[in-house]
C-alpha cells in the first residue's frame, strides 16, 4: 500500500494538470494586463511570521513542523494571502498603491469540506494602498472577470459587511464569549438559537441582532436593514459602501447577506463570494482587511479575494484543444526536422514516433506529417492510418 497517498490529497493526471495549467496562464495573464504583479512566497516560513496577523482559523488549519537548522517552528502555508502582506508591507514598502497576484499551492490540515482537496492551488489578487470603495470595486470586478475567463461565470455574487455585526456587538457590549457564539449562529441562519442569546440583551440591539440572518437577497435588502438597524455611525457607513457597490457594479449578480461573517476576526469591511449553479459553497472569496501589514511594521489599507484552481478545473469545461501531429523520426532529415521545428514553434503538438515504436499512448494524434514531392505537409488521419491512442 505505499502507493496509497494521504486522505484528500491526490495526483493530477495529464487532463486535469492541462486543465489547470491553461487556467492558471490565462488568469495570471488577465491579472498582468490588469497591473497585478506576480510575487511567489516561500512553501514554508517560521510560525510566528506565517500566522502574524491572521485568524484563530488559520492556526488550526495550518501543518506545523521543527526547521533542523534553527530548531524553530514552521508552518508550511495554509493561506497565501498574509504573506502578500507581509510582502507589501515589509519587503516591497511602497507608498502608493500596490497591486500583487499570486497562484501556488497550499495544505490545509482538514479539508473545508468532504469533497475538498487538503491541497488546493490557490490563486488571487490583493490591493494595498486605498482605502476607498473604488478599491473593492476593482477587486470585485476583477474577480468576476477572472471566473468569466475560467468558464465558470458567477451566478450570484454576495456582498457584506462585517462592520453591522461589529457596531451592533460593541454597543451591546458583548463578552468574547458570547460574540463567538452569536458568531456561529449568525452563520447558520439559526434564528430559534438566537433567541435566548439575544434575549439578555437590550432593545433596539436585541431586535437588530434577531434581524440579520433575514438581511439577505436583493438591492432591497439593504433598504430593509436601513429599517432594522439601529442607525449607529458605522451601520450607516457600512449600508453607504455597499449601496455605492451595488451602483458602480450593475452588470454584475449582485445580492447582500448582512449575516454572512466568514472571515470576521480577519476582515474589517466589504466581504464577498461568488457562486456558481449547483456549487453549495463559494468558488472565490475575497473582502477588505485593512490593517493586517500592521504586525509587519506597516498598517495598509487592503482589499482582493482567491480561488481554488483545482475546484475552477473541475467545473470548467474542457478547451477545446486540436490533437496531436503524427511525425516519422526525424533523424538525420534536416529538412523534416525544420518542418517539426516549425510547427513546434507555432503551438502544435508534433510527437516524433520513435524507431519500430507501434504504439504510442499520449495526446491524441489526428493529423500526420507526411512528405509529398519533397515537402513535408500536414494531413489528417484516416481511419487506415495508424496515429496513437
Amino acid at each position: 500500500m505505499n502507493w496509497l497517498l494521504p486522505e484528500h490529497i491526490a495526483d493530477a493526471l495529464p487532463a486535469e494538470a492541462a486543465q489547470i495549467e491553461r487556467l492558471r496562464r490565462t488568469l495570471l495573464d488577465l491579472f498582468r494586463v490588469h497591473g497585478y504583479e506576480l510575487v511567489m512566497p516561500p512553501l514554508l516560513e517560521y510560525l510566528d511570521s506565517l500566522l502574524t496577523g491572521s485568524g484563530h482559523d488559520l492556526r488550526l488549519r495550518t501543518f506545523k513542523l521543527v526547521d533542523q537548522l534553527s530548531g524553530r517552528t514552521l508552518g508550511v502555508r495554509a493561506d497565501i494571502t498574509p504573506q502578500v502582506a507581509r510582502i507589501d508591507a515589509h519587503l516591497l514598502n511602497r507608498q502608493g498603491v500596490a497591486r500583487l497576484c499570486y497562484c501556488a499551492s497550499v495544505l490545509h490540515t482538514l479539508p473545508a469540506s468532504l469533497t475538498a482537496s487538503r491541497e488546493p492551488i490557490q490563486l488571487g489578487a490583493e490591493l494595498y494602498g486605498y482605502a476607498g470603495v473604488a478599491a473593492d470595486r476593482e477587486v470585485i470586478r476583477l474577480m468576476a472577470a477572472a471566473l468569466a475567463a475560467a468558464g465558470v461565470p458567477a451566478a450570484r455574487i454576495d456582498l457584506g459587511h462585517v462592520g453591522v455585526f461589529r457596531a451592533l456587538a460593541a454597543a451591546s457590549g458583548l463578552d468574547a464569549e458570547l460574540e463567538g457564539a452569536l458568531l456561529q449562529l449568525l452563520q447558520a441562519k439559526d434564528v430559534p438559537s438566537l433567541r435566548e442569546p439575544c434575549g439578555k440583551l437590550d432593545e433596539p440591539l436585541r431586535s437588530a441582532l434577531l434581524a440579520l440572518p433575514d438581511l439577505y437577497g436583493g438591492v432591497e435588502t439593504l433598504a430593509a436593514a436601513a429599517e432594522a438597524l439601529p442607525p449607529l455611525p458605522a451601520i450607516t457607513a457600512a449600508l453607504e459602501t455597499l449601496r455605492q457597490l451595488q451602483a458602480s457594479l450593475p452588470d454584475l449578480p449582485l445580492s447582500f447577506d448582512l449575516a454572512d461573517l466568514r472571515g470576521y476576526h480577519y476582515h474589517n469591511g466589504v466581504v464577498f463570494a461568488a457562486y456558481y449553479p449547483d456549487c453549495s459553497s463559494a468558488i472565490a472569496r475575497g473582502g477588505r482587511y485593512d490593517g493586517v501589514g500592521r504586525a509587519f511594521g506597516r498598517a495598509r489599507p487592503a482589499t482582493g479575494f482567491s480561488m481554488d484552481l483545482r475546484e475552477l478545473a473541475r467545473l470548467a469545461e474542457s478547451a477545446t484543444q486540436s490533437g496531436a501531429i503524427l511525425a516519422p523520426a526525424a533523424a538525420a532529415q534536416t529538412t523534416l526536422a525544420a518542418a517539426i521545428a516549425a510547427l513546434r514553434a507555432q503551438g502544435e503538438i508534433v510527437v516524433e514516433r520513435l524507431p519500430a515504436e507501434t504504439c504510442s499512448e499520449g495526446p491524441r494524434c489526428d493529423r500526420q506529417l507526411v512528405e509529398r514531392d519533397g515537402q513535408w505537409l500536414v494531413e489528417a488521419i484516416t481511419g487506415t492510418d495508424h496515429g496513437n491512442g
